[in-house]
């Protein structure tokens, strides 16, 4: 059963309430004919599976700003829709016109989040699309318009094809019946499918690996609790739910065999970007002799970002720790919070930097430099 309702200056939601599960959904979907940018709102979940109907820019910048979308892939999947969708609006023949106004879009919506990469990848792809059929074939305003929307839904069918080679990579680390650490959501949710970090998780499932999966509850906004757990159990994978202070306690007692976690941005010597506490993780796992594997698109890493002391940290409102998720606030009124919402692990804890390419190793400043070569031989 569907109910449909709009409140006046809201974008549509449409609230599924029985029949179906989680995976039945995309993440992010383009509905061309309602010029609509449809999105899972995980802000909702896993009380209520609740669609959102996107067409204005600031529904879009919104959705992303409150992590009603959220995942560097999904969001760069977003972002391609959401610029073409707004693209389509635009009303002149002119291509200087019109390049004009995408850009002001463009540059709005890339200040929605600030540290994930694929929200700027995406964006610039499509300008550069834009850019090459207006200038260089000299398409007309409406081709252009067509052209980004073959773009768009390009870029979501590779994420869907690079998750899986993730998945397939990953899955060569381990051995069926390993225990297996997650941090944060990584997975469909933050993907367009079977995500990065759970890619060879959901692999395993379907092939009978009979994986333990712990997934860390990610404070303070939780997803791992609220995602990947929910995600997880939908899918049939053994999952368990631990508190972020529990993975040294699951590792020490020998129940986990490999670490996989996303990141939002790898910088060129290795160092990432992810969930605030995943450091915490890895140092951890070095500790007690865990492997630890960031699964990240190529499209995450940022070639011009030199380390991680050059990644812009998001800092977010205290009440996402104060108040967030509690019936009554949980601190003293006026006490001091400190939030961001990431931090950066240091390359030398990284056993692994798992690509669509291959599996990346220390030092990253060569083997990163090898996938992109192979890249670039790939794309010619």
């Amino acid at each position: 059963m569907r109910v449909t309702a709009r409140v006046p200056g809201t974008c549509e939601k449409e609230m599924y309430i029985m029949g179906k599960t989680i995976l039945d959904y995309d993440t992010v979907a383009l509905d061309d004919a309602d010029s609509a940018l449809v999105i899972i709102d995980q802000t909702k979940l896993p009380e209520r599976i609740e669609l959102l109907r996107l067409h204005t820019a600031e529904e879009i910048w919104n959705a992303i700003y409150l992590l009603q979308v959220r995942g560097a892939p999904a969001i760069g999947v977003a972002a391609g829709y959401g610029i073409y969708l707004l693209a389509k609006e635009i009303e002149t023949d002119d291509f200087d016109e019109f390049y004009k106004q995408f850009c002001t879009y463009k540059t709005y919506l890339d200040s929605s989040r600030p540290t994930a990469v694929n929200l700027s990848w995406a964006l610039n792809r499509m300008e550069q699309v834009a850019l090459r059929a207006g200038k260089e074939e000299h398409c007309a305003v409406a081709q252009v318009k067509e052209i980004l929307k073959q773009e768009s839904i390009a870029i979501q069918q590779e994420d869907i094809a690079i998750c899986k080679a993730i998945g397939e990579h990953g899955l060569s680390l381990v051995k069926p019946g390993d225990g297996i650490l997650t941090h944060c959501n990584a997975g469909k949710l933050a993907a367009s499918r079977y995500g990065t970090a759970t890619a060879p998780i959901y692999l395993g499932q379907e092939r009978g690996y009979g994986f333990h999966v712990f997934a860390d509850e990610t404070r303070p906004l939780l997803q791992g609790a609220r995602l990947t757990a929910f995600e997880l159990q939908s899918a049939g994978v053994d999952v368990t739910l631990i508190c972020d202070n529990m993975s040294g306690m699951v590792m020490k007692q020998g129940k986990v065999q490999a670490v996989f976690v996303g990141c939002d941005r790898v910088a060129a010597n290795g160092d990432t970007a992810n969930k605030i506490g995943t450091s915490v993780v890895a140092t951890v796992a070095k500790r007690y002799g865990v492997p630890f594997y960031v699964c990240a698109p190529t499209s995450t890493i940022d070639w011009n970002t030199p380390t991680g002391a050059d990644i812009v940290i998001e800092e977010r409102k205290p009440e996402e720790v104060t108040e967030m998720w509690y019936a009554s606030r949980m601190a003293p009124e006026g006490v001091k919070v400190f939030n961001p919402a990431f931090d950066v692990t240091d390359a030398e804890l990284i056993t692994g930097i798992v690509t669509e390419y291959g599996v990346a190793r220390y030092p990253y400043t060569e083997s990163l430099q090898q996938i992109r070569q192979q890249m670039q031989s790939e794309s010619k």
